[in-house]
């Protein structure tokens, strides 16, 4: 989770501090001076590393009418899966993307199974998710098709849900079909923007007019304990792992109902659960489940509906079944919890039904499997029995408190400076490239801005964020640290 910007890639609009005070940012920001940084650059680091939550834009719509094409489009890169038929199956849902100057997640609901229950159902289902976890929606029809039946019902859903919504006409190749896209105008959302996803035609022209509709803060604000709102909790994992039946023992009561098919449309559960002399809101994502002949739908399902409980919550709780050797699937989860900047405990499920061997085979595949994330704060339990459940609270409380966690700009500059002379940056090229100081901008999670003489490898950032969690703990959190490198004095313009 680490980025480097070389100076004047910043966003040029109005800055603020960040997680800094008025008298510290003055004091950084003449120490930033004296070592021959632009000030106009270390606003932009700041304000950019402060920003806290990004808002999220879901783009919907039914298969083949070019999503993921104008996902890669918004996004600048090839990452989103993209053939020329529907059903492909894509782990990563969610991509980080710049317009204008603004960041915003976007989320990708392609790739869905037409018959899992008829196309209006999947469809419904698919969207419905995405919609729920979302800011504002992007609908995308092919304008060369025209508006269907299946349009239709996405239409009705994006009405229900009350989210803003900006119409993509896509196929719009050239002027000819802006007739073609005109007739658009019959689905009652308003001026269907002309766009070839394809080519990159009219694409300017729908990313600023989600820009308008896209606020610049998620429309939900983390209930924090200074704020007496209830914590929120994502409960994820792969299918059968007792997501549900963790819910159910914690609530006391049977809660959640499992219904076995894949792809049906149901509300997403947010339970309000008495736990440790505490209210937490658990956000579940129970009720998929794999079927043999529809086993890459109901897997995404799964990511999809992982993405949008992870962006409601403030951590997840990862379920593993521990009777199993750890999945793809299960490091593919971790890692969408881990991008997505939220807290993270690991619960290794069925614990009661190991033996000796099965232990000893589990805390090898740990080590290796789930090193990167041996940070996250681990609990062993036993959705069936209850057992160590009592350990779960504590557990959450860690991690959410190493989300929460600040240093201060003078002791994370003492603690720097001793870093840098102990173990300084290895020698590339005839240059030794140094860590001149840094502040912390942002907290959920920990956000660390990083001003260098030089380019600094990711091995080196990778020994900083080890002895920043060695020194100042950030247990059960992510931690992102961005560099900017100081410009060659006289070549600024």
């Amino acid at each position: 989770m680490n980025d480097q910007n070389q100076p004047g890639d910043s966003a040029e609009h109005e800055y603020d501090h960040g997680a800094l005070g008025d008298a510290e940012y003055a004091e950084f920001m003449e120490l930033a001076a004296e070592e021959g940084f632009d000030l106009e650059d270390v606003e932009g680091a700041i304000e950019a590393a402060g920003h806290g939550p990004l808002p999220v834009l879901a783009v919907v719509g039914r298969p083949n009418v070019g999503k993921s094409t104008l996902v890669n489009r918004i996004i600048g890169r090839r990452e989103a899966v993209v053939e020329d038929r529907p059903g492909v199956t894509r782990d990563r849902v969610t991509y980080e993307a710049e317009w204008a100057g603004r960041r915003f997640k976007v989320v990708d609901t392609g790739g869905w199974e037409q018959d899992v229950l008829g196309i209006d159902a999947s469809v419904a289902a698919q969207a419905e998710y995405a919609i729920d976890a979302a800011d504002a929606v992007v609908f995308v029809v092919d304008a060369k098709v025209g508006a269907t039946d299946t349009d239709e019902a996405v239409v009705r859903l994006l009405r229900k849900a009350g989210k803003p919504v900006v119409l993509c006409a896509n196929k719009v190749d050239g002027p000819s079909g802006e007739a073609d896209a005109a007739y658009l105008w019959s689905l009652g959302l308003g001026e269907p923007y002309p766009v070839s996803a394809l080519h990159g035609r009219g694409t300017g022209d729908m990313l600023d007019a989600v820009l308008e509709v896209l606020p610049d803060a998620p429309r939900e604000t983390f209930g924090g304990a200074g704020l007496g709102g209830p914590r929120r909790v994502a409960l994820i994992g792969r299918p059968n792992v007792g997501k549900s039946s963790l819910l159910n023992k914690v609530a006391g009561e049977e809660r959640v109902v499992v219904n076995e098919l894949a792809g049906t449309t149901r509300d997403p559960v947010d339970e309000l659960i008495e736990l440790g002399g505490k209210t937490w809101k658990f956000v579940d994502t129970a009720g998929i489940r794999k079927r043999v002949h529809l086993q890459q739908g109901a897997d995404y399902y799964a990511s999809l509906r992982t993405a949008a409980a992870v962006e409601k919550a403030e951590v997840a709780v990862v379920l593993i079944d521990a009777s199993e050797s750890i999945s793809v699937q299960d490091q593919r989860i971790i890692t969408m919890a881990v991008e997505a900047g939220r807290a993270l405990v690991i619960a290794y499920n069925k614990w009661d039904t190991l033996d000796e061997e099965r232990r000893y085979y589990l805390e090898r595949e740990i080590e290796t499997e789930l090193g990167q994330v041996a940070w996250a704060p681990r609990v062993n339990v036993s959705a069936r029995t209850g057992r160590h459940m009592e350990k779960l609270v504590p557990a959450l409380e860690t991690a959410l408190a190493g989300w929460e966690t600040r240093v201060p700009t003078g002791r994370l500059n003492a603690f720097l400076g001793e870093l840098v002379a102990a173990h300084p940056h290895p020698i590339r090229g005839g240059k030794q490239p140094r860590i001149l100081f840094g502040t912390q901008a942002g907290t959920k999670p920990p956000r660390f801005v990083l001003f260098a003489s030089g380019f600094i490898e990711a091995g080196y950032r990778r020994f900083i964020e080890r002895r920043l969690r060695e020194e100042f703990g950030f247990e059960g959190t992510p931690i992102h640290i961005s560099v900017r490198v100081r410009e060659k004095r006289g070549k600024k313009k």
